[in-house]
């Protein structure tokens, strides 16, 4: 099989390594990429926002599938451009991707399934925030309506800031706030037939003991030990599996990644937003974990045979993911900073070096974005997992660099303890 990923950062990475890979995979190809996608595909110019141009790409390859990484395409329609041109896509169509794409449209989706979510106000003026704000109380959740590349999200106890952050956004929602602990759950789809993932956490703010500014993501792990024993069935016949029927019934049926970000909360479990695509940096560590091969998996979606996979494989094993991220991220990202140590890395056992805003300038690795680099790391549990992870972050040296160093440390820690206890 030959495939192409479209995208640029940590997550089309981590699917370009995964697939390279695959006994089932022969080529694996990735537009426009970065540089530690060119160690394992061959990188292709091309604006990954033009769906007539990857589809004239995927068509000049002769490719049998076409995987569209980041939302934006998604949102674009880059996928149907592609299936129009008569190639397997994995991704959902233009309409479908507005589970992600508008906050608004995925609450209105999640009334009519029926899923558990929390409840939320539209707002469009001033007056409306100001009334949502002070029917909900704090902490205040206010979340841009479009796009913001996972930074559009305030939680606060500052009313201000939650109305100034409401004021740079021309559409919001705002919700109650969620208590308890938060997971991420990924289904892949054919429109029909829903597999989920391994569930993983990931960690949004950017210093330890999740204080400072929301990101991204600076880091994640799977599997997660404290979680219950019935989370995913539970999720699957709850929340994916309605989602996926009503986006059906309203004439927009879902084939792809859907990402389901949870709060397991006092209450029970809860929909915090729906993403239409995997997940940075959890899909690091999820497919590091995987043993069924992500091509069947991937085309099974595409091609609406996803039945006939069966139900994903993982390791019996940890998996964790640090992020290592440039001076100023998340506010005013420095870049063009060397990069050193990334080879020393990669050669510890277990681990893959993962670049995400990275760039070749004049034959040097230098940084690129905020977040620069991914080390996720596999283990036989948390603790051997995040010992790998930290001796690769360690061997790293990036001028005025920050990472957080409490990733999956709880959760190994209660791990432990409840191990000694068992004893």
């Amino acid at each position: 099989m030959k495939t192409l990923v479209i995208g640029t950062g940590g997550r089309e990475h981590a699917l370009a390594l995964a697939l390279s890979r695959d006994p089932q995979v022969t080529e694996v190809h990735a537009a426009p990429g970065n540089p530690g996608i060119a160690d394992v595909a061959s990188l292709h110019p091309v604006d990954p926002l033009d769906g007539d141009a990857v589809a004239a790409l995927a068509t000049s390859l002769g490719v049998d599938l076409v995987v569209v990484g980041p939302e934006a395409p998604l949102v674009a329609g880059v996928a149907d451009a592609v299936r129009a041109a008569g190639i397997a896509c994995f991704g959902p169509s233009k309409e479908a991707a507005q589970i992600e794409g508008s906050k608004a449209f995925a609450k209105q989706v999640m009334a009519a399934a029926e899923v558990p979510t929390a409840l939320a106000h539209v707002c469009e003026t001033p007056e409306q925030v100001v009334d949502a704000l002070d029917a909900f109380g704090p902490p205040y959740v206010v979340k841009d309506d479009a796009l913001a590349a996972g930074k559009g999200v305030v939680v606060t106890d500052d009313r201000q800031a939650a109305i100034d952050h409401a004021a740079a956004c021309d559409r919001v929602v705002i919700e109650e706030f969620l208590d308890g602990p938060e997971v991420s759950l990924f289904a892949i789809t054919d429109g029909e037939t829903v597999l989920p993932l391994q569930p993983a956490q990931d960690f949004k703010r950017a210093r330890d003991g999740d204080e400072g500014p929301n990101t991204g993501g600076m880091g994640a792990y799977t599997p997660l030990p404290w979680a219950p024993d019935d989370l995913v069935a539970e999720v699957s016949r709850r929340v994916l599996v309605p989602t996926v029927q009503e986006m059906a019934r309203r004439g927009t049926p879902f084939q792809g990644l859907l990402y389901a970000g949870l709060a397991l909360t006092s209450r029970g479990v809860r929909v915090i937003e729906f993403n239409a695509r995997f997940g940075d940096p959890e899909t690091q560590s999820i497919l590091a974990m995987l043993k069924t091969p992500l091509s069947a998996l991937l085309h099974g979606a595409a091609t609406g045979t996803l039945g006939e996979v069966g139900l994903p494989q993982w390791e019996r094993a940890s998996s964790v993911t640090v992020v290592v991220a440039s001076e100023d991220y998340p506010e005013s990202p420095v870049t063009g900073d060397v990069i050193e140590g990334v080879s020393e890395a990669n050669a510890l056992d277990g681990v893959d070096v993962i670049h995400a805003g990275t760039a070749l300038v004049d034959g040097r690795l230098v940084t690129a974005g905020g977040r620069v680099l991914s080390v996720t790391a596999i283990g036989i549990d948390l603790t051997e997992a995040r010992e790998r992870a930290y001796a690769g972050v360690d061997r790293i040296t990036i001028r005025g660099a920050h990472h957080r160093s409490d990733i999956a440390l709880t959760a190994a820690q209660d791990a432990q303890n409840n191990d000694r206890t068992a004893l």
